[in-house]
């Protein structure tokens, strides 16, 4: 039974996971640390104390490294010398801009949330992942961020979030090659286009459908997968027209 961190778990993809994640057999899965900055979600409230012996909170506040410290001092507690198996880093942040890429006033930070939080979340919690043989770390993008697809979704006006995913795709390639021979596990995921907050009513899925998507690559994917990017699969949506297909397949950079 593997242990998990998702980071951004108040709410839309990351309650998502850990709802999902405490639904599972014990045999699957052990304990779930959520974090988020505050725990003023009722639905993550109302779900750890279905689930307390399972779900905990940890605060966690992605951009404040002596928060991140915190949370990884409380996780290395509560796991008493056992490894953190997989870590998920969720939490991210999509402004809209106004134009292109010269009115977007918010590229700081943006890169910040995006990149330099993930990078220093991830740099907490190895050496606890590196207690175990999982060993696998997820960062959750878009293919929004892939260069190869930019063109198809210039209609949409997020070019910071397009801009820091793509650096995040680039640091996750970095830590999968840098950490290869210690058997760690560095994956990108696109969830798709799902109906939170951040996406919207109009978008192309549920919440349910992609996560159980997105757990299904969690699950799937082993060290020989390490640095490589991939989509979710959906039945019905292999060959959908539109921008947006969910195929299963690695993503183009």
């Amino acid at each position: 039974m593997a242990s998990y961190l998702i980071t951004g778990s108040a709410r839309g993809i990351g309650f998502g996971i850990v709802s999902l994640l405490a639904s599972l057999p014990a045999s699957q899965v052990g304990k779930v640390f959520a974090t988020s900055r505050q725990n003023n979600s009722s639905k993550l409230q109302e779900l750890i104390q279905q689930h307390p012996d399972r779900v905990q909170f940890v605060q966690l506040d992605v951009t404040d490294k002596d928060s991140v410290k915190r949370a990884a001092a409380e996780v290395e507690r509560a796991l008493d010398g056992k490894p953190l198996d997989i870590l998920v880093n969720n939490a991210g942040f999509m402004p809209w801009a106004s134009g292109g890429i010269v009115d977007a006033n918010d590229l700081a930070e943006t890169f910040d949330m995006n990149v330099v939080s993930v990078h220093n979340v991830t740099r907490a919690f190895l050496p606890i992942l590196a207690k175990g043989e999982t060993k696998k770390v997820f960062n959750i993008s878009t293919s929004l961020g892939s260069i190869a697809h930019a063109d198809k979704y210039t209609h949409l006006l997020v070019p910071s979030y397009k801009i820091t995913k793509a650096a995040l795709n680039m640091l996750t390639k970095q830590y999968a090659l840098e950490f290869v021979d210690a058997g760690f596990t560095f994956v990108v995921i696109s969830p798709g286009w799902l109906q939170t907050d951040m996406g919207g009513e109009s978008a192309d899925l549920t919440v349910e459908t992609g996560v159980k998507a997105t757990l299904d690559i969690m699950h799937s994917k082993t060290k020989e997968d390490t640095g490589k990017f991939f989509n979710i699969k959906v039945a019905g949506w292999e060959n959908k027209e539109g921008p947006n297909q969910y195929d299963g397949t690695e993503l183009p950079w």
